[in-house]
């Protein structure tokens, strides 16, 4: 039963009671250890966010849930995870047209700070070569990277000077 399952797993958003989110995730980890559903139920979050709220005059930070009533898995649909979690106690189901699971698009999941984690085999330091854009074939040394933004930062010379370019992680390659 252990394989790849990776590629097949995706976002989903089930609705739980309220107040029962923090409990729906204790479960769902629970039962995963249980079960042995590492490598199909890989991540349950409830979302949060912090907030600066004035009382009496005094600032005070907490955090609060971004989706009050709603736990988000990233997991791979199949007949055990989708049983594991539709009877797990306190959620009412998952989110979709009939009750039909539908993931979250990659464009639903940026506002959430959810992305996709991108494996790349550079790191700051290391010598690349751009493969397309403006700077094809112009060779650099990597002087910083941004994850988020998936991009890297790379000195290349113009008029005679070293000038810093942003160029995005899929137009470079490790020499």
């Amino acid at each position: 039963m252990k394989g790849d399952f990776m590629s097949e797993a995706k976002w989903y958003v089930v609705h739980t009671y309220s107040g029962y989110e923090n409990k729906v995730k204790a479960n769902i980890d629970k039962t995963i250890e249980n079960r042995h559903l590492e490598d199909q139920i890989l991540e349950v979050r409830v979302p949060m966010e912090e907030v600066v709220e004035l009382k009496n005059g005094v600032q005070k930070a907490s955090l609060k849930k971004m989706f009050p009533g709603y736990v988000m898995i990233h997991m791979v649909m199949n007949d055990d995870t989708w049983y594991v979690v539709r009877n797990t106690r306190g959620v009412t189901g998952f989110v979709g047209p009939g009750s039909k699971p539908v993931p979250l698009t990659e464009e639903e999941m940026k506002p959430l700070g959810i992305e996709e984690k991108v494996v790349v085999d550079f790191k700051e330091g290391d010598t690349v070569t751009v493969t397309a854009g403006a700077w094809k074939d112009t060779v650099g040394v990597i002087q910083s990277m941004n994850v988020q933004k998936q991009s890297l930062t790379i000195n290349v010379e113009l008029f005679g000077r070293e000038t810093p370019v942003e160029i995005s992680f899929s137009e470079v390659k490790k020499m």
